[in-house]
């Protein structure tokens, strides 16, 4: 996925009020939700030009590279845009666990 360039340029994207696109991220091989987060227009190409995936933390207020801290990289395999261009599906290959809880997915807290 590495320099990969999008048909969908930034400017064609549905932005929340924030100027931000939400992206669900999936484990590419067992579809598992690992983590929903934010792009800004930097993570967006950030991510198109290195495979990496990159978001933008909206409580530190800055470019997120998943991985650059805690070494639990994802590496790109798939981005596909919903019907309404608002939202991000990434199908990555992670490297290690994609929560900050050690776990591999984010949402384990079952409601009922």
């Amino acid at each position: 996925m590495e320099n990969a360039k999008s048909s969908f340029p930034w400017e064609t994207l549905k932005k929340n009020s924030d100027g931000m696109l939400p992206v669900v991220t999936q484990h590419h091989e067992t579809g598992e939700v690992l983590m929903v987060a934010y792009m800004n227009e930097e993570a967006y190409l950030k991510t198109l030009d290195t495979g990496i995936m990159t978001y933008f933390s909206r409580s530190r207020n800055e470019l997120w590279i998943k991985g650059d801290t805690s070494g639990n990289y994802q590496h790109v395999k798939e981005l596909y845009l919903d019907c309404d261009l608002d939202t991000l599906l990434a199908k990555v290959d992670p490297v290690g666990q994609a929560c900050h809880t050690g776990k591999n997915s984010c949402f384990f807290n079952k409601v009922k």
